[in-house]
């Protein structure tokens, strides 16, 4: 299966968000078009098409799609590539669910957290300016300090600041770390008062990629996007940055009170599951009951329209600020500014105003509320209650890592599912059949899986029997794990398998890339490849360091790929920056680096710095691919051939021969309850933007780039 290529698409993350099936059947209307219209497809002779495409057809007229392309491409007679057309389809398929109301069915994992995948790919042209409102007043109170950018702060709400000042991409930067802080080294962004163009794409780079770090969806958004500035994709980007940020404490790690809200029936793996925003509102239906509210609250749109539920869970939370009146009030415009009055008594009325209520703003009123629970969560803080949620062991801590890891992954994807926990939402098999479909198009018999919500044991057996199947037919090392062992959540045997399926994609990337530059296949590429393309490549800059094998301890201070990302993009290390990594804060600060500067240039990489630190084998060599996945994309054919007429090192199969047992040992090892290493923290599916071809400047003699 590995030599299967099918429709290729420039832009691995595009190509993610299609079967191989749904390319075929595309392609081949497209170029049918093309035939029938002489010599290319333009905007004008697109509609009809489009019109009859699965999730168009019946719910969007011809006018309508031609109204939408006539926004991207003002010209009726500009030519449309195959690409641009995949694109625009991806855009008129999230318009068509936004009108829906974000679409029904589907299992819990694609509804979970509909606020995340909506927000992104949901690409409406006519901006909602309460939301933008709302966001720039955001913006302003987090930023407002920021030494580099406060000298643009305030935005104003109205016009078009916040897009002029989105294009260099220092302030979507740092808003990332605001939400999520650390994600970004702030040394990596380029932040010059005017910058280039190759320093403006750099930071748009950085910027998707930790996006996409930190659970962002942007698989339909591109650095010229942001570059120009385009509304519908920033507030997109802008909105799911603020509620990553503002729906981060609901978990149990980060407020064990929570446990409050369950049974102690309750699985506990059942409860992390838990997205977000279902927490949210399992929350404050916690309150609202205890208040005397006789509703149940599912949604943040229609159900809070009334401003009521407000009005009791402020009652419930801050008795002190809510009188009688505000209950008895019968007008919902009147109840929604008595609502926001108390509100703002607790600093709690940033997001929205009386008209977003009683308009059911979803966004706006889960900010407000997301808002309300950070200022006063209402919850006990008696140890007994959280004792439960906080006995993790120094194995939990590596397995909460690999489990953030393997999630950022696979929801980078371009699944349907979007993953809230790794262990409980594979269980029933079907979101590892979604994954198998993308790196191994074909492979799954989707006539013999079950989809969400599976009532029946056996059916998730069923699939997670064919996930077991698929990967011995993929040659992954598999033994002593069953389905079972899947629909158990056996969290190291979980992690073994996704681990394999990570790094069967990381290779398949490369072998696709080298057939496209030869010609032919040609022999597959090994870990024992990357090993000695890493180390030819530094040693091709004229630096002496050498990594033995992806376990080197040596590796731990972060320098020797920062060495690396210098050989294939000279002037993207700043080495002024780097330092000796001869204590552990040295160390850290190398690694944090290391992985900006990756992003940077165009790796899509989910590792924390501690596995660097710690020189977790699987993450330093899914690192060194992606580096050499970039790299390779720029100039391949000189580099496949350098890298082929190397010798074969002993060290190199060392290193091949080293993670290839360890595969076999880890699923060995957990069915039979040991302990295992660390198999860690993840490799994406390398996706990267293009970036500018700018030459950049050779490093001085110092090695600090000029």
């Amino acid at each position: 299966m590995s030599g299967f290529v099918g429709v290729v698409v420039s832009d691995p993350s595009l190509q993610g968000q299609f079967t191989q099936v749904e390319l075929r059947s595309l392609k081949a209307k497209f170029l049918s078009l093309k035939r029938d219209s002489g010599s290319h497809v333009t905007t004008k002779n697109l509609p009809g098409l489009m019109k009859k495409l699965r999730g168009l057809n019946e719910v969007i007229s011809e006018e309508e799609i031609a109204a939408h392309l006539s926004q991207s491409y003002p010209d009726a007679d500009q030519e449309i590539e195959f690409e641009s057309f995949l694109r625009e389809y991806l855009n008129l398929q999230s318009r068509v669910s936004a009108k829906e109301g974000g679409g029904g069915g589907g299992g819990g994992g694609k509804t979970a957290s509909s606020f995340l995948k909506s927000s992104t790919t949901t690409l409406l042209h006519n901006l909602n300016q309460a939301e933008k409102s709302s966001y720039v007043a955001h913006i302003n109170t987090y930023l407002r300090e920021d030494p580099f950018l406060k000298k643009y702060l305030p935005i104003e709400p109205t016009g078009n600041q916040l897009f002029d000042l989105v294009r260099d991409g220092v302030l979507l930067c740092k808003l990332i770390n605001v939400a999520v802080p650390g994600t970004i080294d702030e040394r990596a962004i380029n932040k010059k008062r005017v910058l280039n163009p190759w320093e403006r794409n750099e930071n748009h780079t950085l910027c998707l990629n930790s996006a996409k770090a930190i659970g962002c969806t942007v698989v339909n958004i591109g650095t010229q996007d942001l570059v120009e500035g385009r509304p519908h994709l920033i507030l997109g980007l802008i909105s799911q940055i603020i509620k990553i940020q503002l729906l981060a404490d609901l978990n149990l790690k980060k407020t064990p009170q929570l446990v409050e809200l369950f049974d102690d029936s309750k699985d506990i793996d059942e409860v992390l599951s838990l997205s977000p925003e279902k927490m949210l509102l399992r929350w404050m239906n916690h309150h609202l009951k205890k208040a005397g509210y006789k509703k149940t609250v599912s949604n943040f749109s229609t159900d809070v329209k009334d401003g009521e539920a407000y009005a009791y869970l402020l009652k419930a939370l801050a008795p002190e600020h809510s009188p009688e009146t505000t209950l008895e009030t019968k007008d919902p415009s009147e109840r929604a500014k008595l609502v926001l009055e108390q509100a703002e008594k607790l600093d709690c009325k940033r997001y929205l105003t009386p008209k977003d209520i009683t308009e059911g703003s979803a966004n706006l009123n889960l900010a407000f509320v997301a808002q309300i629970f950070q200022h006063r969560n209402g919850l006990t803080s008696d140890t007994k209650q959280v004792t439960l949620t906080q006995t993790a062991t120094r194995d939990d801590v590596l397995l909460s890592r690999e489990e953030r890891s393997f999630r950022m992954w696979i929801n980078s994807l371009g699944v349907d599912s979007y993953v809230n926990n790794v262990f409980e939402d594979v269980r029933n098999g079907w979101v590892l059949l979604e994954v198998l479909d993308k790196v191994s198009p074909g492979s799954v018999n989707w006539k013999l899986a079950s989809k969400p919500p599976i009532k029946l044991p056996f059916r998730k057996l069923e699939n997670c029997n064919q996930v077991v199947k698929i990967g011995k037919e993929l040659k992954f090392s598999l033994v002593n794990l069953a389905g079972n062992d899947i629909v158990q959540g056996n969290k190291k045997l979980i992690v073994a398998l996704l681990w394999q399926l990570m790094r069967f994609n990381m290779l398949q990337l490369l072998n696709r890339l080298r057939s496209h530059s030869q010609g032919s296949q040609g022999k597959e590429i090994t870990d024992a490849d990357i090993l000695k393309w890493a180390n030819s490549k530094v040693k091709a800059s004229g630096r002496t360091s050498q990594m033995e094998s992806f376990k080197d301890k040596s590796l731990s201070n972060g320098r020797f790929f920062l060495e690396l990302l210098s050989a294939v993009q000279p002037r993207v290390v700043n080495w002024k920056v780097v330092t000796k990594g001869e204590d552990d804060e040295e160390k850290k600060l190398n690694a944090t680096y290391t992985i900006s500067v990756a992003r940077k240039i165009g790796c899509s990489v989910f590792l924390l710095p501690e596995d660097i630190i710690e020189v977790n084998q699987k993450m330093i060599l899914t690192l060194t691919a992606s580096i050499m996945y970039w790299s390779l994309q720029k100039q391949p054919q000189s580099q496949f051939e350098t890298s082929e007429q190397s010798e074969p090192s002993s060290m190199a199969s060392d290193a091949a021969s080293d993670i290839a047992s360890e595969d076999a040992a880890s699923i060995t090892a957990a069915s039979e309850g040991e302990e295992v290493n660390s198999l860690s923290d993840s490799m994406s599916n390398l996706t990267t933007d293009d970036a500018t071809s700018n030459a950049p400047p050779a490093e001085n003699g110092n090695g600090v780039a000029g």
